[in-house]
């Protein structure tokens, strides 16, 4: 994959500016659990350096949101569950706080939720009873300061709070948990129409399952599949049907009109021996594989028609983070600024295959299944189309003969002797080909497959080909050949 690794900088997070029409929305988790971070100063520069526009804390700090102020960056906000009991018990308490900790900074710092809580019914100190109450009483200072309209109030559940997840048809929440705290939780979010926050991790059932789940099955990559034996619908990855373990939870107890945004996911690139599946190339895999899932605009076989939206756990490594060594390493960064891994940051199109690449606790991508992932110009800006080398040589050359023939595509720069000769390779070949059909296309749905030969990518292929690239194809106008 030599022309994917030219993306070594960094990789898909440039995906998560675009919150394209009809797809899904990335976001990244801000945890600060460490004593050797960059200051909220430069991670809020990293964080526009890379594009990425959705962010989720897991406090109020006052530095961070001060630094996030102006920088059109959504933040969602957290709620500790040290103060669930207070904020339950005296409206004035969550007044104070909305006005100290959401009124001080908004509009400026685009704050877009509160998340009250994190994983409530985990919590050894039994804070569930409070949570709803809590939930209410910042719901109504949000109204008194005349923030509701704007600030959503929801509360982060772990998937520990359901009783069968397996197969996802059959999926149910805990008993002792549906009347005193699900029930209440689930009438408020949709009287108020906000949405179930969800932190799901693939990566925590296959280790300790690794003998039962296969890893591509966890990775997004080629698989034969699961069936569902109690609806017949089929499953390509975990992450899909854990989602719909919970949302079939959600329809039993009559909220399936309530949407889900799943707040934490992710991958260890470190783990114990005793963590399978924990590596570098796995969370690459994952988290690459994912954001293309989520990009592709499909919803789970369940909803179909619901884009995904995910927050991925997590920016940084957090060295102070107790627990199995997995906890410390979910990072995308390491505190100096760099990657810890590279993947290629790219939507894919249609049903091209994966690859390996070699917070709780978390391999190199194209990714399957998902279908339909190509983006319109009047949904995305600009997009291009470049070569899925994992396709095969037979299936690129097939591929680009199409294209420079009955497609149409202006093959002439990448001659021996022309402009976009070198690298000469045949992906590299493939690419220039399949963008220049993508883009006289005018980048229409299914314009960018060459089945399975090709995705869709947001980078512009000046960074992909070591070549100048004629203005019309960075464009992604129809003007016709290139001379």
């Amino acid at each position: 994959m030599a022309t994917l690794a030219a993306f070594s900088s960094f990789f898909f997070f440039f995906l998560v500016t675009f919150a394209f029409a009809d797809t899904g929305k990335v976001g990244i988790n801000y945890g600060r659990v460490a004593n050797n971070l960059p200051s909220p100063e430069k991670v809020v520069e990293l964080l526009k350096s890379q594009r990425i526009d959705r962010v989720k804390t897991y406090d109020t700090d006052s530095a961070v949101l001060a630094a996030l102020a102006n920088s059109d960056i959504s933040v969602v906000v957290a709620f500790p569950n040290e103060e669930l009991s207070k904020a339950a018990a005296d409206q004035s308490f969550t007044d104070n706080w909305v006005q100290a900790n959401i009124s001080k900074y908004y509009p400026a710092t685009k704050i877009e939720a509160v998340a009250v809580g994190n994983e409530v019914f985990a919590d050894p100190k039994n804070t569930t009873p409070f949570l709803v109450p809590a939930m209410k009483n910042v719901y109504n200072s949000l109204v008194k300061y005349k923030l509701d309209s704007n600030v959503k109030v929801s509360s982060p559940i772990a998937l520990g709070a359901l009783q069968n997840s397996y197969p996802p048809s059959s999926g149910s929440f805990k008993s002792d948990l549906i009347e005193p705290a699900l029930k209440p939780m689930l009438e408020f979010l949709r009287k108020t129409s906000s949405y179930l926050m969800v932190n799901a991790y693939p990566f925590f059932a296959y280790s300790a399952n690794a003998d039962k789940i296969s890893l591509d099955y966890a990775l997004f990559r080629d698989n034969p599949g699961q069936v569902d034996s109690g609806n017949g619908l089929k499953y390509t990855n975990l992450f899909d049907a854990q989602l719909d373990a919970v949302f079939a939870a959600m329809s039993a107890i009559s909220y399936n009109d309530v949407k889900v945004v799943v707040t934490e996911t992710g991958w260890p690139s470190v783990g114990d021996e005793n963590e399978a599946g924990a590596g570098a190339a796995n969370a690459a895999a994952y988290n690459g594989n994912l954001v293309r899932r989520v990009l592709s605009g499909s919803g789970t076989p369940l909803r179909p028609k619901d884009p995904l939206n995910v927050y991925l756990f997590a920016l940084f490594n957090e060295n102070q983070k107790p627990g199995p060594t997995s906890e410390r390493n979910y990072g995308l960064f390491y505190p100096n600024e760099q990657t810890v891994y590279d993947s290629p940051f790219v939507s894919t199109s249609g049903n091209s295959s994966s690859t390996p690449a070699a917070n709780k606790s978390k391999t190199q991508v194209p990714v399957s299944g998902g279908g339909g992932g190509d983006v319109s110009p009047s949904a995305a800006g600009q997009t291009w189309c470049v070569a899925n080398a994992n396709a095969g040589e037979k299936k690129l050359q097939a591929a680009i003969d199409y294209a420079c023939g009955e497609g149409g595509a202006d093959c002439r720069p990448i001659q021996e002797g022309a402009t976009c000769y070198d690298p000469n390779t045949l992906e590299a070949h493939a690419s220039y080909a399949f963008n220049s059909y993508y883009q006289k296309q005018v980048r229409k749905a299914g314009s960018c497959d060459f089945g399975g030969a090709a995705y869709v990518v947001t980078q512009a292929p000046s960074k992909i080909w070591k070549m100048p690239v004629p203005n019309w194809l960075l464009s992604g106008k129809k003007i016709g050949s290139i001379s």
